[in-house]
């Protein structure tokens, strides 16, 4: 996998999607700041994300992938966190239980700080300005001068990272993850909408399973899997000198792992074969995702298996589908069959997010509940077909109240956009959106 690579070798490659760095000597001086640190994560826990990944490959575990379009500086909390955490807690939970196998949980958390664009420039009202490429990169705002990519973010946003590990690690192993507060995650906003009372239904039945194992002599507050969950770091791996900074070679295994999360994915905009995004994730020994929209082809695809996994190491590579949803099921089922056919063992999961965006007549981006569920609908239904595993899903949410997405039990409309649009980028599922979208998907699996 890695002859001919080393953690630099990406520079000879062409590298879409780089910011214009006004000072390359700043950026310079940055990275090798950023060098001299700490691993965010270690090797041993992407391989043990690796391994739980080759469940799903297999068709014994389903993957829940979530969390923000795009992190921010400005709203980093312990409350914003532990809030987007319970969401997705509550959605593996209703998966589980209604799928009756493990949920892999990974969350697009701590890193996912950059953002690739299809233009350089946008314009807003009279002014052109560079475009937001995340915080990682440079400010929202629209002023040119904060507009200007800074090297300096690229330390902050290490700095956001390693406080956002420290706080996801807590809340994971620290009791707030613990299967006996399942009642506690349905927090009120939940709590009060059908979603939330369905949650409710599970939840007394969880009660009785545990109390069902209290009474054969299992203590349910001891025992590790209970009261503990593993939940991994992803993002898309975009700017690619701060993935080469926290590279790190194991010393156990001599492989090298890119520290800054424990998954890294490609994006759309940035899966060239002959590109330094894929140059550089071939040589790293963490998982590695790659979106495929609609104009990937069967050759292309098992190419680039070839390319990221020649081993065929199972959940070393998983497939993230972004067709949209009245492409997806005519457009999948023939790179089900090529991959199937060559005999990679990758992780098939559906990105329902990407190929249903447009805008709004008051000129927000969103995308409405019913196309998402659309989208996994095709994507079960291709597998189906195909006799293959519908592994797992890839959304974008948050804990929060928020009115990005049209539809869902709420049917919100245009009309609500403006109440609560509080995304970065690219519009997100609040919690009763979410948790809806979890009773869905266990519905699709299990009765398709």
């Amino acid at each position: 996998m890695s002859r001919g690579w080393t953690p630099s070798s990406w520079r000879s490659f062409p590298a879409a999607q780089q910011p214009d760095w006004p000072d390359d000597g700043a950026v310079d001086r940055a990275l090798k700041q950023i060098g001299t640190y700490p691993p965010l994560v270690f090797a041993g826990e992407a391989r043990s994300l690796q391994t739980a990944l080759g469940q799903v490959a297999s068709g014994n575990a389903f993957l829940l992938q979530a969390g923000d379009c795009a992190e921010s500086f400005d709203e980093f909390s312990a409350v914003n966190l532990r809030e987007k955490l319970r969401v997705i807690l509550q959605m593996a939970v209703m998966l589980t239980y209604s799928m009756g196998v493990p949920v892999v949980k990974v969350g697009r958390i701590a890193g996912q700080f950059a953002k690739p664009r299809s233009s350089p420039t946008e314009k807003i009202g009279d002014l052109e300005l560079p475009s937001f490429r995340g915080h990682m990169v440079n400010d929202p705002a629209p002023v040119a001068e904060l507009r200007r990519p800074d090297p300096a973010r690229l330390v902050q946003a290490y700095h956001q990272a390693a406080s956002t590990l420290n706080l996801l690690r807590a809340f994971t192993k620290g009791g707030f993850a613990d299967l006996n507060r399942v009642h506690a995650w349905n927090n009120e906003f939940v709590a009060s909408s059908p979603q939330g009372q369905r949650y409710e239904q599970v939840a007394r039945e969880v009660d009785r399973a545990l109390a069902f194992m209290r009474a054969c002599g299992i203590d349910t507050e001891t025992t590790s899997a209970l009261n503990q969950v593993d939940v991994y770091t992803s993002h898309e791996a975009l700017i690619l000198g701060y993935e080469e900074a926290l590279t790190r070679q194991d010393s156990l295994t001599g492989g090298w792992y890119d520290c800054s999360a424990h998954m890294l994915w490609i994006g759309e905009r940035t899966r060239q074969l002959d590109g330094a995004h894929i140059e550089f994730l071939r040589g790293v020994g963490n998982p590695i995702g790659c979106k495929l929209g609609p104009s990937a082809t069967v050759e292309w695809v098992v190419e680039l298996c070839e390319l990221l996994n020649p081993a065929r190491i199972p959940g070393r590579l998983t497939l993230i589908t972004r067709m949209g949803a009245e492409h997806v099921e005519d457009a999948l089922r023939p790179l089900i069959r090529g991959v199937r056919d060559s005999g990679h063992p990758v992780v098939w999961a559906c990105d329902p997010m990407h190929g249903n965006t447009f805008t709004a007549p008051n000129g927000r981006k969103t995308r409405h509940f019913e196309a998402i569920v659309g989208e996994i609908t095709g994507f079960v239904r291709a597998h189906r077909a195909e006799g293959t595993w519908p592994g797992g899903i890839h959304v974008e949410l948050t804990g929060e109240q928020v009115t990005e997405c049209l539809g869902g039990a709420e049917e919100l409309d245009h009309d609500d956009l403006d109440t609560r649009y509080e995304t970065v980028c690219d519009p997100r599922l609040n919690g009763r959106q979410s948790l809806d979208l979890a009773f869905r998907v266990a519905e699709l699996i299990s009765t398709t």
